[in-house]
């Protein structure tokens, strides 16, 4: 049997192909262009790699074209952790010497003795992998909007507390475009002061509020000239600048937040397994994106529930030595995955009497944090799901949770 290693690069990559024996049968150094794509597929068929027997590939990536042209068929491609190679490095040289055809001859005997104990790139369709490119991008488009707000919040702080208090009612106030036309308007506390009722007014309709605009008006007209601490003058303007830079970059996430969810919504609907997700409670249509991005659509990905939960993070991890034994949370796991979980946790309960009945048996009983709780929600509502999407059901209250609903009742 052949195998192949890939080190790759920016601009260049090294392939590297060996047999059974270890023996090293050819090496390249291809560009990363359609013209380096043809030689390393050349290179694959002429050392007998078919269609209906295809050569493993081993590589430190999971993306990018290279993956992709890889990906065509039923090739097996292997994304090894770069740690993990570099560990597998010092096995061929105690010098601790390092050079890209090196590092592909490692990773094609990776393959070659260890292959078993790597996992292959799922096996995913177009439409869920596309799902996924969306959810991941609406999902930091998420956390950069919070993040340049809590910039814009903490600016805020430093000279113009009267804005902060002014939009303090408002649920994710900073981020509302009446916020924005607000700061636009009146950059400054002294402008703020300045502003008529007229003005506020107009702001607030420019930015689509049609109810309650005369209430809203008289009280940010109060809060706007309420008796705060200020800057000495030029300073608070300079700082107004630098709050409208920071402003402009907030309205930007927020366009690409909101367009980004439409783009999700448009798209999840079309999967086949989005019915499966979306009939458990907590799971909506943003979030059950983030959680078919990360598990895919392969159902032979997993061997079993067990397999889904570790790579959620969500089960425990047990470390037994000797007569010393300790029970913690898992930290190496997908990071996007459980995010998305404890979210699920955390709205479950409101959906479902029983995942509500688990979770205060959780706090009550076992004397578990919030998070420890949701987290061990999270466990039992992840490995029903690995059961709904092998066998195509829809979530059931009385079966997922029957103990809990007789001690509720």
């Amino acid at each position: 049997m052949i195998y192949c290693g890939i080190d790759w690069a920016e601009r260049t990559h090294d392939v590297a192909l060996v047999n059974d024996a270890g023996e090293l049968l050819a090496k390249r150094h291809i560009t990363d262009d359609a013209a380096g794509y043809k030689i390393l597929l050349d290179l694959l068929a002429e050392y007998g790699d078919t269609e209906e027997n295809p050569i493993p590939v081993a590589i430190e990536t999971s993306r990018g074209l290279l993956v992709a042209v890889m990906r065509q068929g039923k090739r097996q491609i292997f994304a090894i952790n770069p740690l993990a190679a570099a560990r597998y490095r010092d096995r061929h040289s105690v010098s601790r010497k390092k050079s890209d055809p090196g590092d592909a001859l490692v990773l094609a005997n990776i393959l070659r003795t260890d292959m078993h104990a790597h996992r292959p790139l799922p096996n995913d369709s177009d439409i869920a992998r596309a799902i996924a490119v969306l959810a991941r991008a609406q999902q930091d488009a998420t956390w950069n909007r919070q993040q340049m707000a809590n910039q814009l919040r903490s600016l805020l702080r430093e000279y113009y507390p009267a804005a902060l208090d002014a939009f303090a009612t408002w649920q994710n106030g900073l981020c509302r475009a009446e916020a924005c036309e607000l700061l636009k308007l009146a950059p400054t506390p002294a402008k703020a002061a300045r502003l008529s009722r007229t003005q506020i007014t107009a702001a607030l309709k420019r930015a689509g509020r049609k109810r309650g605009v005369d209430a809203e008006t008289e009280r940010l007209r109060e809060a706007f000239r309420a008796d705060w601490a200020h800057q000495p003058p030029l300073v608070e303007d300079a700082l107004g600048q630098q709050m409208l830079a920071i402003l402009g970059q907030l309205e930007a996430a927020c366009a690409a937040a909101d367009n980004l969810a439409e783009a999700v919504e448009e798209a999840f609907p079309q999967h086949p397994d989005a019915e499966v997700l979306l009939s458990f409670p907590g799971l909506g249509v943003q979030l059950g994106a983030r959680v078919l991005a990360e598990i895919g659509d392969d159902h032979a990905r997993f061997g079993d529930a067990r397999g889904l939960k570790a790579y959620a993070g969500s089960s425990p991890v047990t470390r037994a030595s000797g007569k010393k034994s300790s029970i913690t949370r898992r930290r190496v796991k997908n990071d996007r995955l459980n995010h998305a979980g404890y979210l699920w946790a955390f709205s479950a309960p409101n959906g479902s009497p029983g995942a509500k009945a688990h979770y205060r048996r959780r706090r009550d009983e076992h004397g578990d944090w919030h998070a420890s709780a949701c987290r061990n929600l999270f466990n039992r509502m992840i490995g029903q799901l690995y059961h709904c999407l092998q066998k195509h059901e829809l979530f059931d209250e009385q079966a997922a949770f029957p103990a809990s609903l007789a001690a509720a009742a």
